[in-house]
């Protein structure tokens, strides 16, 4: 299992594309595609990125524009959030006890 979370998978995905966003069907592409164990595994991680996107606040959803065809909105990191990611550090904080 890779050592970052569902949010910091999210973001590098997001990070990645150009216009820093992605559709929800981008970010399960990205993260099969450069993370061989979830291609592997069940579907399962799949509602934990849906979960993540709808709940943390630092993921905002974006709708298309109108001369922008295909299915579904886009989702990008709220400006305010970005420190959380800085110099491309995506991985898991330790926890403080």
């Amino acid at each position: 299992r890779p050592p970052y979370s569902y949010s910091a998978l999210i973001a590098m995905a997001i990070h990645s594309a150009p216009g820093r966003r992605r559709t929800l069907s981008q970010i399960y592409q990205y993260v099969a595609e450069n993370f061989p164990f979830y291609k592997k595994s069940k579907a399962g991680w799949q509602n934990s990125i849906r979960h993540n996107l709808s709940l943390n606040d630092c993921f905002k959803k974006v709708p298309r524009a109108e001369d922008d065809p295909g299915k579904g909105s886009y989702w990008t990191l709220d400006p305010n959030c970005e420190k959380m990611f800085d110099n491309g550090n995506f991985r898991r904080r330790r926890r403080r006890r």
